[in-house]
């Protein structure tokens, strides 16, 4: 196969331009874009879902390992650059032209598929959310997704440490969430205001007893007023200072002391 066009050269062909108010930026560094084609580890013959391809970086890196790639773009100017990229790949990639927030992904990509994405700045927590709090075991085999390197260490965050927080316990109570790479602002066209991350995150089993409704209302209260005592935080969820007690929690910790098994083991008492 002959060396593929330089990406810099396929954005000024088809005239494209990132789109700050989608929170678009672009990384042209293909030996880079393999690399993060290569976190979830072998995906030949797999099926891979894709968040905001844009003009087909990642995409090609995707298609170039074997996968079948289904990717959902909203900006439809990118519509002729993947286009080619299809010709190029026979079979390999379904277009979706849609808002990723408005679309099943689960019925686009299929069980087992694996999402793997540079998402758009603006909505990427928005889609890992739910992701994460969707049925479990979840439709995605493994989530190996880039975001802001503030909320990519959220993710991946041990307590006791700022970022700990309600993404955390969220992402890791039934899931292995690891920082797989960090990327600097030079790595992107535009390059953007902050340094940037990858996640890869795989399902495990859930705690019994437990569900995610529960633990997401006790840490969005715990951590919403985070630095006051559980007793205080946790007022506006009935029965939490009680249960703290049986579970032997003192009341008078701080949200980010408690270790996720912690928060697992409150949700599990409050029913």
């Amino acid at each position: 196969m002959s060396q593929p066009e330089p990406l810099r050269d396929v954005i000024a062909r088809h005239g494209l331009q990132a789109s700050k108010a989608l929170g678009q930026n672009f990384i042209l560094d293909r030996q880079l874009l393999a690399k993060i084609a290569a976190v979830p580890g072998d995906i030949d013959g797999q099926t891979i879902y894709e968040v905001g391809p844009g003009p087909g970086g990642l995409t090609r890196a995707l298609l170039e390992r074997g996968a079948q790639v289904v990717a959902v773009e909203r900006d439809r100017r990118f519509a002729p650059a993947l286009a080619e990229l299809g010709d190029e790949f026979p079979g390999k990639l379904e277009f979706v032209e849609a808002d990723a927030l408005k679309v099943e992904a689960s019925e686009l990509a299929g069980r087992g598929a694996r999402v793997v994405s540079n998402l758009p700045y603006n909505v990427g927590t928005a889609l890992l959310l739910r992701w994460l709090t969707d049925g479990w075991p979840p439709w995605w085999a493994s989530l190996t997704l880039m975001f802001q390197k503030e909320v990519a260490e959220r993710i991946v965050a041990s307590p006791e440490s700022d970022a700990y927080g309600r993404l955390s316990i969220l992402a890791q109570w039934r899931c292995e969430a690891k920082l797989a790479m960090r990327l600097g602002r030079s790595a992107f066209v535009p390059a953007p205001k902050v340094e940037s991350a990858v996640v890869n995150i795989i399902p495990a089993s859930a705690p019994d007893g437990v569900g995610s409704e529960r633990l997401e209302q006790i840490t969005q209260a715990a951590f919403g007023q985070r630095r006051k005592m559980l007793r205080s935080s946790l007022r506006s969820v009935p029965g939490a200072i009680e249960a703290l007690e049986r579970i032997g929690i003192d009341p008078k910790r701080r949200a980010e002391t408690l270790a996720v098994a912690d928060f697992v083991s409150l949700a599990r008492e409050l029913g």
